[in-house]
């Protein structure tokens, strides 16, 4: 068994039940991976479902289009996988000439094996080519691009933006002055200079140091709270009556996205408060299932560390 089938999906049986799919029969796996999520969901769809997986990673589309054909036929639904970015929701949707979709899940974490592999540059564990990109065929801006040529303000404002890093600026700095004397190559050199620029004794609590300036970096490559709010109001869009919306998020600012776009689709009426009836004829587009997020039990936790910081998140559209 390879490593990409080893990837556990989190927070597994939460989001199928939350899908609904025997009743949501067209379902859209936003960020399909290696099936973790997709595999479940297509026993459930059956043969008269249709399964539609986006990826802009083409060895975890490969992977998961071999282990969704490995389904018996007569269970499984018609499958449509396409390589892009779930930003690009809208086109790639019209791409499969469907009217609308039933179901829809975000999983928002970076895989595993995106995050072990040592040349994508997304570990601060493992030493490796500083990029970043979850699409290197389409994407040109990588983090080795940032920290060489970005000035200190910028670093510093997309490091604290991007992380809430309390030492961003001494970071920034570390980063400016370590660049002058030798151009900064790979994920060792970084790990190093943040090590340096946080002081020991702020290094000895929170996990590893160069955990949230790696994350910023991540999130600025690949523009992801930007792609993130044009793929929800995408799936808003594309949502039949009754359709379900899932998201899995990671980390603070993504939660508060997805928190975000459920509260203004749910609450349109812009009429001030004062108001004893409603004028502006706004009407509510979704119904927020999850009022507080989902969280991973502590015997998933305890088989998937992965899955600590998960919060998963579920609207029905109107």
């Amino acid at each position: 068994m390879t490593s990409e089938y080893r990837h556990i999906p989190v927070l597994l049986d939460e989001c199928i039940d939350a899908l609904d799919l025997p009743d949501h029969p067209v379902f859209v796996d936003a960020t399909l991976g290696f099936a973790g999520h997709s595999f479940e969901a297509a026993k459930q769809l059956g043969r008269d479902g249709l399964l539609i997986g986006i990826d802009q990673d083409e060895v975890a589309l490969a992977s998961a289009s071999e282990r969704l054909e490995a389904i018996p036929g007569a269970n499984r639904p018609e499958l449509a996988l396409l390589r892009g970015n779930f930003g690009d929701l809208d086109d790639m949707l019209a791409s499969c000439e469907i009217p609308g979709i039933d179901a829809i899940l975000f999983d928002l974490g970076v895989s595993s094996v995106q995050i072990d592999t040592q040349s994508r540059g997304f570990s601060f564990k493992e030493n490796g080519p500083l990029d970043m990109r979850m699409d290197p065929g389409k994407q040109t801006l990588t983090a080795q691009e940032i920290v060489n040529t970005y000035n200190a303000a910028d670093l510093a404002r997309i490091i604290r933006a991007y992380s809430d890093e309390k030492w961003a600026s001494r970071i920034a700095d570390f980063i400016v002055k370590a660049r002058e004397e030798a151009p900064i190559e790979e994920s060792g050199q970084l790990v190093d200079i943040i090590k340096a620029a946080i002081p020991a004794s702020a290094r000895r609590a929170g996990g590893h140091p160069a955990k949230r300036t790696f994350q910023a970096l991540r999130i600025e490559v690949n523009s992801e709270l930007t792609v993130l709010r044009r793929g929800l109001d995408a799936a808003v869009r594309w949502l039949n009556p009754g359709g379900m919306l899932v998201v899995i998020s990671y980390h603070s600012l993504e939660d508060r996205i997805v928190k975000d776009t459920f509260a203004r689709f749910a609450n349109r009426c812009t009429c001030p408060p004062e108001l004893p009836v409603c004028a502006c004829g706004k009407q509510p587009i979704l119904d927020v299932v999850t009022r507080k997020p989902q969280l991973p039990t502590p015997e998933e936790i305890e088989r998937n560390p992965r899955a600590r910081s998960a919060k998963l998140r579920v609207a029905r559209k109107r």
